[in-house]
């Protein structure tokens, strides 16, 4: 899934304060530099997942027969060559 920039940092700041908040969390580095790494930990993860959904389409495009997007079929295969690299890549 691909979110905007601003999308990213509106995250962070709802994460960040919410982290705030929490009176378990205590913050040993400043406000912004905690923003910082939580929108640096969010790219990373929906990196992850842009690799993962192009590798579970491949897998399907790469059948001998073509299985339309959005079919039934295409969905279930979907779902399996995701579950799979997940897997693979330990998340």
């Amino acid at each position: 899934m691909r979110l905007s920039r601003d999308k990213i940092n509106k995250v962070a700041h709802v994460v960040t304060d919410a982290l705030a908040e929490n009176e378990a969390v205590e913050f040993v580095e400043d406000r912004n530099t905690i923003r910082l790494e939580v929108r640096k930990v969010l790219e990373e993860l929906l990196n992850r997942e842009e690799k993962i959904d192009q590798l579970a389409r491949q897998k399907i495009e790469s059948q001998k027969r073509t299985i339309l997007e959005g079919s039934q079929e295409w969905d279930i295969l979907y779902r399996k060559y995701y579950n799979e690299e997940v897997k693979k890549l330990g998340m």
